[in-house]
């Protein structure tokens, strides 16, 4: 398929950037990456009139620790995110996250905001970063503010992104402690999107689970914290059977999508089975 036609501008500054979005307002769309929107303009389900080309705007990019937080740039690419030897070590799951998106080509252009501002409700990296409570910065016409990844996720591809606002920046926290974390996901064959993914970090003194974050992804029709399983699993011991009552929880107030990859009932099936994967092997990273 051929995209409608539109014009398409590069600007060299934020600001530029976001004066190019504010004067065309939904006739506009930022070009990350490239491999969410694209592929949707061929297809003609989006057709932009402009395209606003971020990548050559500097600052978007690079990863950077500043004492008990990294700081990752929205045009940083998963590729990058995979072998950052920082995030290795002071967050892995990001790069464990990463290193299973799409194939090698996707995880060479496409980038982390690219991917969270489309929120694609089969995306991987959203999972990981509600699962460490990641920030999210938003810059517009009005400012900055910081968003809590909880927050910015509002349903099926929407985010809390203002219409002229760009998503700039992602701060995580380095993990410290005596801690271990998992990504796991049932892949589609076709595109390697989540059918169901679960991220999680947790940190364990004196063999019980002192705190732990999980994300879900590919269940509903937004990513989200599974509070519930995080609320039964502090305290524990992570014993299987324990471990196996908590990812129970993981449907609860949820609505399992259902289409041509998975029913609903399925889907449900899976989140509970890939929950109870993922803890035990971040338990068995940490050395329980």
């Amino acid at each position: 398929m051929i995209p409608a036609p539109f014009d398409h501008i590069t600007p060299r500054t934020l600001d530029e950037a976001i004066r190019a979005l504010a004067s065309h307002g939904e006739e506009a769309k930022l070009l990350a990456g490239g491999h969410s929107l694209l592929p949707m303009m061929k297809l003609r389900l989006a057709r932009p009139k402009l395209l606003v080309d971020l990548s050559r705007i500097a600052e978007l990019s690079g990863i950077e620790a500043e004492r008990d937080r990294i700081f990752i740039g929205a045009l940083t690419t998963h590729y990058r995110i995979e072998s950052s030897e920082l995030l290795k070590e002071k967050c892995p799951l990001l790069p464990q996250t990463a290193r299973v998106i799409g194939d090698v080509q996707v995880r060479n252009r496409g980038t982390v905001g690219g991917s969270l501002a489309h929120a694609d409700p089969a995306a991987d990296m959203p999972a990981a970063m509600l699962a460490v409570g990641a920030e999210l910065l938003a810059r517009g016409p009005e400012g900055e503010r910081w968003l809590k990844a909880e927050d910015f996720f509002l349903g099926l591809m929407t985010t809390a992104l203002g219409p002229s606002e760009i998503l700039t920046k992602i701060r995580v926290p380095v993990l410290s402690g005596h801690h271990g974390t998992a990504y796991l996901k049932v892949p589609q064959k076709a595109s390697g999107f989540a059918i169901v993914g679960v991220a999680v970090w947790l940190r364990v003194e004196r063999q019980l689970c002192t705190e732990i974050g999980v994300g879900v992804t590919g269940l509903d029709a937004k990513p989200f914290r599974a509070r519930r399983v995080e609320e039964r699993m502090k305290g524990t011991n992570l014993a299987q059977s324990l471990v196996q009552a908590a990812s129970s929880q993981v449907t609860q107030g949820v609505s399992p999508l259902d289409d041509i990859h998975a029913s609903a009932e399925f889907r449900a099936h899976l989140a509970r089975v890939y929950t109870a994967r993922a803890i035990q092997e971040a338990a068995k990273r940490a050395g329980v």
